[in-house]
């Protein structure tokens, strides 16, 4: 009798095929989706291949170009080639409407990284009407440099790396490991995404039902805000590794088992046990890899999950305290869901609940308002300032004694537009004020930046007011019962240091402000439709005060969480000053 081959680095826990009630669950699952409109159209599914067709061919225009203009000769430009690689949920199959395209670039030896952000903008605006192309940031400086592109209302993440060949075959598929020798950290990175995704699908034992596993733990954990690698959570990527994990053992089950089996175990894993899909590969090269024995940080990682191709990376590396508690709460709020909707109590829709982040989880939320006096300038200030709110987050960990039980740092930043007329209306839109917000954001593309003169006054060649975008974040904080000791100003002010050190940092384009809130004064904005925003609590009468003063308790104001409270010992920017401690001039500064 034939062995059933193995998928994973242990055997199955269970052979059985799905039983009837399993595809019933499965059909409903499917209906759910719909629901939810989780699958996108053909028609925009097409216009996806599309635009990754033309990006290829602009590749390769690229490659000739640069390589022209180098001096290769016509018989190496002949055979160069380029080709493009697509990685994460579109790759994976598990995209929906409005998913971006995690998408990869791969050229021959002598079109560098820096060429690729000198011709790609050009050939791309050449390639489509102005207004097609919706928005390009080119972001060279960040640890994985791109270009965030939207076209034909496609978003397109692209990144970019360089073999050490002399022309990419158009047969190429990345999984030779010694393609990774010659190339630096950064272009390993690239290189990978493409190479875990396609591993990825090697190492399930059934694409489908793994792809509708996946799209619900996606949608599950996007609802639940718990979702993105930059905020503390898994990102897609991880949170696939996992499902992929579950399928190994249940290699014959349906979705739905496979998703109350996903509850069950990773609620139960021993962690910081790595969750992993391989036994480790044998290789020539001598990259460095995960390894905790060898390596102190890699050693303090709570949740780790990793990569099943070389060189092995933990994709979970960002998860603090605070981030690992919130997702057992959720992990553990699923399975009781799905057990539920297995026994019939319950429907899918359940588990897909939206979160209650800002309605009920918690009294006292930070806002970090990012500023800038364009567009474009925020879209690189806004993704700097997100990239180190992780630090913020352990920063109030660490100071928050024994007064924090968690920090949560809200998966998504609302970018808002505003319109102002004099600086002090800049002023207090820095400062977070919403009250010269656009109500609903104009499409067009604005002329030029306008500028207020030392009077207030626009310059007569541009007039009317001045334009502000600002993009928010929200950390919930959980305060201890009884907690009466606290104060984090210096983990914001650590926070303000790392982003004005940004070298490209400019005080008259940008701002960063870090303000207390209480949960009945969030903006409305956060809230959609059906939500109830929280009440302010009633005046505590004379009794009440005085018993709170017996207790010798601190009030809130005093903990170090009011930004307005007590400044100049805080020394942050909610007294109207710029970052770096200097009076706003009145020319738009965003100090």
């Amino acid at each position: 009798m034939a062995t059933e081959k193995q998928y994973g680095v242990t055997a199955p826990f269970s052979n059985d095929p799905p039983s009837a009630h399993d595809m019933r669950l499965n059909d409903a699952l499917m209906a759910e989706f719909k629901a939810q409109n989780n699958f996108e159209p053909t028609s925009d599914t097409e216009k996806r291949e599309a635009v990754l067709k033309k990006l290829e061919a602009l590749l390769q225009r690229m490659v000739q170009e640069v390589g022209k203009k180098k001096g290769l000769p016509p018989g190496i430009l002949e055979t160069a080639g380029g080709k493009v690689f697509t990685y994460g949920s579109y790759r994976l199959g598990v995209y929906g409407p409005g998913s971006d395209v995690d998408t990869l670039m791969v050229g021959p030896k002598h079109v560098t990284r820096s060429d690729f952000f000198e011709y790609m903008p050009d050939l791309i605006r050449g390639a489509w009407p102005p207004e097609q192309i919706n928005s390009m940031v080119p972001v060279p400086e960040i640890g994985t440099p791109i270009i965030k592109l939207e076209v034909r209302n496609v978003d397109i993440d692209l990144i970019y790396s360089a073999l050490q060949l002399s022309a990419i075959p158009k047969d190429l598929d990345l999984k030779d490991d010694n393609l990774l020798r010659p190339l630096n950290d950064t272009d390993r990175r690239c290189v990978n995404g493409t190479r875990v995704t396609n591993r990825l699908l090697e190492l399930v034992p059934q694409t489908k039902p793994f792809r509708l596993a996946v799209r619900a733990i996606k949608l599950w954990s996007t609802q639940r805000a718990v979702y993105g690698n930059i905020y503390g959570f898994p990102g897609g990527v991880a949170w696939a590794i996992l499902v992929a994990r579950v399928c190994q053992l249940y290699p014959k089950a349906a979705a739905p088992l496979l998703i109350s089996k996903f509850f069950f175990i990773i609620k139960r894993w021993n962690w910081p046990k790595p969750v992993f899909l391989q036994n480790k590969e044998e290789t020539s090269l001598s990259l460095r890899e995960w390894d905790p024995v060898n390596n102190r940080a890699d050693s303090t990682h709570l949740m780790p999950v990793l990569t099943p191709v070389y060189p092995s990376t933990n994709t979970t590396h960002t998860i603090g305290p605070s981030s690992k508690m919130i997702m057992m709460r959720e992990l553990a709020r699923g399975e009781n869901i799905v057990n539920e909707i297995y026994g019939g109590k319950r429907q899918w829709k359940d588990l897909f609940q939206r979160h209650t982040f800002f309605t009920e989880s918690y009294k006292h939320y930070i806002s970090v308002v990012t500023a800038a006096m364009s567009k474009e300038a925020l879209n690189s200030w806004e993704g700097l300032v997100k990239s180190k709110l992780k630090w913020l987050v352990k920063g109030i960990e660490d100071f928050g004694g024994e007064s924090v039980e968690l920090v949560h740092l809200f998966n998504k930043g609302f970018t808002r537009e505003h319109e102002c007329k004099t600086a002090e209306e800049i002023q207090k839109v820095f400062d977070g004020s919403l009250e010269y917000q656009v109500k609903e954001t104009k499409t067009t593309e604005r002329e030029g930046l306008q500028v207020l003169k030392m009077d207030g006054e626009t310059e007569a060649e541009r007039k009317g007011p001045t334009k502000v975008w600002t993009t928010t974040f929200y950390l919930g904080i959980g305060l201890r019962k009884g907690a009466n000791d606290l104060d984090i100003s210096m983990a914001v002010q650590n926070l303000q240091g790392d982003c004005i050190a940004w070298p490209q940092y400019d005080r008259d384009q940008h701002s960063i402000k870090t303000k207390h809130l209480r949960n009945f004064n969030l903006p409305d904005d956060v809230f959609v439709e059906g939500e109830v925003k929280p009440s302010r609590p009633k005046k505590k009468t004379a009794a009440a005060k005085a018993a709170e003063a017996a207790s010798n308790k601190r009030s809130f104001s005093d903990t170090g969480l009011d930004m307005n409270a007590d400044p100049a010992k805080r020394r942050l920017s909610a007294n109207g000053s710029t970052p770096n401690g200097s009076t706003p001039q009145l020319n738009g500064n965003a100090g």
